[in-house]
């Protein structure tokens, strides 16, 4: 059997007339494609197992079994075109209701050969695309949330009681745990879904620009403002409007978030007229609002506005249940746009089940990512493909920190994770240690999937 290279040229020939299949490799070799041969059902099974290639042309009558009785097999790994020298319009139509793509009578024409092939895998690309850009605008809410723990289950039941409503909804929960995705459940659950979802960062813009992104403005309202211009509440016009990290609105623009959430209504920068909005507000924040509102750097009507409803999202360290299952949905998402199909191994999982996972979901999704990469074209995804031991070395023993060479950013991320442990995750006390501002630490913990406690 001829090596594959598993590639998205990659073809796997499953001829039992060697002739015929020395031909077939060599024509696609000419234009190519990569190739390897199987001479029976047996053969292809297992070059299956060591391989993933990206189509198959499979022969109606092997040795070992018939063709139509492999197809929807060999579909579940790839595209099928069948060769067969006894076509009939009957064989041919079983054998796409079974998932063949094409069909194609012997003696095969070089020309048509490459044709079929080109445009299957064309339609396969352009299914992939469609599939997941279809998933990433309409997410549903088993696909973004997943779980069967009860600290899970809790958080979908309140979802479901509340998605349909018009009421304002406080998401809270540490830095990484999935609290947006819980706001585009709400969205996607409501009679709103068919309408924008905006989500609106609190911590990355301020003052004037903000109230702009925001609000809108008007023409001359401000050097640059050439031009009348809608604000995200106007995006999200009988939408969902989402407030990310509500907790560091600066307190300028408190009164008018309260009279958003209140009446409705708000003003462009630079207008004198209000405008009301259809639009349906959630808000997210990873500190303790209520706390910060007795300590004056929130207001408590504010804050008493967002209270009416809260959902506490848990951290994913009070719901390990869940950590295979998230974990085996980040890789299949990867698997889905890759030709080399890849799985953890028992110990792997057990290891994902064990660490404490201080970055919560955002930091799994990381190191799931990162070993797609180290592990290269292994199919199995082992321990040390996660290292777990050099992510638990940022909130353990500094003299473990470089152990296994790390990059200079995993240590600085090491470096920063001690400081949130040594202190307490007292961002003011960390910040002054970095000598940077506290909003600049803020998005060094919310890059590094850190959380302040």
């Amino acid at each position: 059997m001829n090596a594959l290279q598993g590639n998205d040229r990659s073809i796997l020939v499953i001829e039992d007339d060697r002739t015929l299949a020395r031909l077939i490799v060599d024509t696609l070799a000419r234009v190519g494609f990569a190739t390897a041969c199987a001479h029976s059902w047996g053969e292809a099974r297992e070059a299956l197992r060591r391989h993933s290639p990206a189509l198959a042309l499979l022969d109606m009558r092997l040795p070992d079994a018939e063709g139509l009785d492999c197809i929807e097999e060999l579909a579940e790994h790839c595209p099928v075109i069948v060769l067969t020298a006894y076509g009939t319009i009957h064989d041919a139509v079983r054998a796409m209701r079974k998932g063949a793509v094409e069909y194609l009578t012997k003696p095969l024409d070089a020309d048509k050969l490459e044709l079929a092939i080109t445009r299957a895998l064309q339609v396969m690309s352009l299914r992939r695309s469609y599939e997941f850009c279809r998933a990433q605008l309409h997410p549903a809410i088993g696909q973004i949330m997943i779980g069967r723990s009860p600290a899970f289950q809790e958080v979908l039941r309140q979802v479901e009681s509340v998605a349909d409503t018009d009421r304002t909804v406080l998401i809270q929960g540490e830095s990484g745990v999935g609290k947006e995705l819980v706001a585009q459940s709400l969205h996607q659950l409501s009679s709103r879904a068919s309408h924008n979802f905006v989500a609106v960062d609190c911590s990355t813009l301020q003052g004037n620009l903000f109230e702009s992104e925001l609000f809108g403005h008007e023409r001359g309202a401000f050097t640059g403002a050439e031009r009348r211009k809608e604000g995200l509440i106007e995006v999200a016009e009988h939408g969902t409007a989402f407030f990310d990290e509500i907790g560091e609105l600066p307190a300028a623009l408190q009164p008018k978030m309260l009279r958003l959430l209140e009446a409705n209504r708000f003003r462009r920068v630079g207008g004198t007229v209000d405008h009301k909005t259809d639009a349906r507000f959630v808000a997210a924040s990873n500190r303790d609002l209520a706390e910060i509102s007795k300590e004056g750097h929130f207001r408590r009507d504010l804050y008493y506005r967002l209270a009416a409803f809260v959902i506490h999202v848990p951290p994913l360290r009070a719901r390990r249940d869940d950590i295979p299952l998230i974990a085996e949905h980040f890789l299949e998402k990867r698997n889905f746009l890759r030709q080399t199909q890849k799985h953890f191994g028992a110990a792997a999982i057990e290891c994902l089940v064990d660490y404490p996972w201080p970055g919560n979901i955002r930091e799994l999704r990381n190191i799931v990512e990162r070993a797609i990469l180290v592990s290269g074209s292994a199919p199995e995804i082992q321990p040390r493909h996660l290292a777990l031991d050099r992510a638990a070395a940022g909130s353990g023993d500094s003299e473990h920190l470089l152990d296994g060479e790390p990059t200079l950013e995993e240590v600085k991320r090491m470096y920063v994770a001690q400081l949130v442990e040594s202190h307490k995750g007292h961002r003011a006390k960390i910040a002054e240690i970095l000598g940077i501002s506290e909003r600049n630490t803020y998005r060094l913990l919310k890059r590094y999937g850190l959380s302040e406690r």
